[in-house]
């Protein structure tokens, strides 16, 4: 076995995986009781997307799935951040209301 045929095979096993990871990621924002839950699961399928920009950059050797990752990257912060927000105005207002 030659290094080239075992990067492939580990960059294939790594790819799978955090397809997995994805698909776990969706199920657990499918049915998340809480917001919250939902708020964690798509930050978690989110970095999981960018890993896999990342792992499939280095397979397919184009440095253009890189930018895609980066730029992936700051709109996910804005969102969770954005999303984090929101969560805790409902709990001031749920507060307020009892």
């Amino acid at each position: 076995m030659t290094t080239t045929d075992f990067l492939g095979y580990c960059l294939n096993i790594g790819l799978a995986l955090i397809a997995f990871a994805i698909v776990v990621g969706f199920i657990r924002l499918w049915w998340g009781p809480t917001l919250s839950d939902r708020v964690v699961a798509l930050d978690m399928m989110t970095s999981a997307i960018i890993g896999f920009c990342g792992l499939f950059a280095v397979r397919a050797q184009v440095e253009g799935y890189l930018d895609i990752a980066v730029a992936l990257a700051l709109v996910s912060f804005v969102s969770v951040v954005s999303l984090a927000r929101y969560a805790e105005r409902l709990a001031r207002r749920s507060d307020n209301d009892d």
